[in-house]
């Protein structure tokens, strides 16, 4: 048996329509009180918005609604604006409330009332609840007409998509957070709770380098970000963030981005570069994947953090930036080091905060509260409020939360997930058909990109950060590993051609090397050993 729905009516005491004492206060037709003569209306809760300087008025209005319909319980809310005329600052208010609430759609069935309160207060009620922060619908009283004795009512059931375009008008206000790194994320893996408590208190109290280091898409430039904003509003940071992903830098060009260069240093240097780490003086550098960058460009960055200076390519003056150090990779970089493809000093000046960023499949028991951060980072982007049935939610996370989910993507997976199915969801509402559908996307593209991405197969989520010539140049070098017996076998069938032009041949010592470069062995590349000719 469905119970019924608790219904609950959301409006404010209206100063002038809904005063009124004596007598013949019952002959006007006030319209808070009016809903309470209606015969085929029935209310079980009102939660009447009233201004602290009118409670003694109101408290008349409430009495008589509560003489009119003794099962009703009527709940005054205090609600004190200072400029009911203010958009902002009504606005403003009445999200904090809506965010307050907690209305949930499956067990109340909310009607907002809107003939009350100024145009403003109309205004920000139709908006909040056209985008779904006040999930309900809109309730709208009228004096009686001709033969009438009550008036009448009428509920608004807003078409949504009619109305998006208003809604994106407004941006949400800047959510409350109950830990400043998390972004407001109630998280709940002790592990990650107490990882962010060690980085905070580093964050507050040290301006050494920080490394982070983790699986693509475990966090690492959020949380970057969010470090920079907490030691700004500490005033331990006055300068800009610059981020930068070393991945992008390639050859002589990645000098002259990180330090610079003045003009004619190179052909196509028609003007003096500041330099990414100029640009950071007085604040802080995100480096991400730091493990890309080049030797030499390792070397100068070791001497601009422990001396603040540097020399721009093709320059004789010295340029001095203080700034601190964030910087983040996917990579080994002590395997990097062994390999001789990372300064071992610069890992030593860098490791000194050293934080480990779990991926999502460990840290399934906070797939939950991420899932309530993406719909409010959703509405917050996309001005309107999209919510999950009890259904839709409990089969996502039933299967969000099995071992058998690999979240090969991260955080930055689940958060396109969410996206998707927010954005396709009808009515503000995602249902266990856009859940399903969502979940035949993802798990298809797990599967297939292990079956038919030998790249995406050996490297898991780092091969999203490669170059798409190096990825195509490594999935064949791959595929010939897979046929080959031998790191030798592989090595004459890759280099068959060059090696004729060579007096002497190491095919297999080339290809070792070429392999380092994405951290991979002859072992991670090769398949089951091909059977004797």
């Amino acid at each position: 048996m469905t119970l019924s729905k608790k219904r609950v009516v959301l409006g404010f005491y209206g100063s002038v329509l809904d005063a009124g004492g004596g007598p013949k206060r019952w002959e006007r037709w006030r319209p808070t009180v009016s809903l309470f003569q209606q015969p085929d209306l029935h209310v079980d809760r009102l939660d009447l918005l009233v201004s602290p300087d009118l409670e003694s008025a109101a408290a008349q209005t409430i009495d008589d609604i509560r003489r009119l319909s003794p099962e009703t319980e009527v709940v005054p809310i205090p609600f004190e604006v200072r400029d009911p005329w203010d958009f902002e600052e009504v606005y403003g208010l009445l999200h904090d409330h809506a965010r307050a609430r907690g209305d949930d759609p499956d067990d109340t069935d909310l009607l907002v009332h809107i003939t009350t309160g100024s145009h403003v207060m109309q205004i920000c009620l139709f908006l909040l609840t056209e985008a779904h922060f006040l999930p309900g619908r809109l309730l709208q009283t009228a004096p009686p007409r001709k033969g009438e004795e009550v008036g009448h009512w009428t509920i608004i059931d807003l078409e949504l998509d009619r109305y998006a375009g208003l809604a994106s008008r407004f941006e949400a206000v800047q959510r409350e957070s109950t830990s400043f790194l998390k972004a407001g994320i109630d998280t709940r893996n002790a592990a990650f709770n107490a990882l962010v408590d060690r980085i905070e208190r580093v964050a507050l109290r040290s301006s050494a380098p920080i490394l982070l280091t983790g699986p693509t898409g475990a966090g690492k430039t959020r949380l970057a970000r969010r470090i920079y904003e907490l030691r700004r509003q500490r005033v331990a940071l006055r300068g800009p963030m610059v981020e930068v992903n070393c991945a992008t830098l390639r050859g002589d060009q990645a000098m002259a981005a990180l330090f610079g260069h003045v003009r004619g240093a190179f052909t196509g240097a028609v003007s003096d570069r500041r330099g990414l780490l100029a640009a950071a003086d007085g604040g802080l550098l995100f480096l991400d994947e730091i493990a890309e960058l080049g030797l030499d460009e390792q070397a100068m960055l070791l001497r601009a953090i422990e001396e603040h200076r540097f020399l721009p390519v093709g320059s004789d003056r010295e340029i001095e930036s203080t700034f601190q150090l964030i910087a983040g990779t996917h990579a080994d970089l002590g395997e990097r080091v062994r390999t001789g493809r990372f300064r071992e000093d610069l890992l030593a000046r860098i490791d000194l905060w050293h934080f480990h960023m779990p991926g999502l499949a460990e840290r399934r028991e906070d797939i939950e509260p991420n899932l309530a951060y993406e719909l409010d980072a959703f509405a917050r982007d996309e001005g309107r409020r999209v919510t999950f049935t009890r259904e839709a939610r409990e089969r996502f996370l039933d299967f969000a939360l099995h071992p058998s989910s690999a979240w090969r993507g991260n955080f930055r997976e689940l958060h396109a997930a969410v996206q998707r199915m927010a954005t396709l969801a009808e009515g503000g509402r995602v249902r266990v058909g856009d859940v399903e559908h969502e979940i035949g996307r993802l798990e298809g593209g797990w599967t297939g990109r292990a079956k038919a991405d030998p790249v995406a197969e050996v490297l898991g989520p780092a091969a999203d950060d490669l170059d798409r010539f190096d990825r195509v140049q490594l999935a064949d070098v791959i595929a010939v590993c897979r046929s080959a017996r031998s790191l030798s076998d592989a090595g004459r069938l890759l280099f068959a051609e060059s090696r004729k032009r060579r007096a002497s041949v190491n095919d297999a010592d080339r290809l070792r090397k070429y392999l380092a470069r994405f951290s991979l062995t002859f072992a991670d590349c090769a398949g089951p050993v091909p059977p004797p000719p």
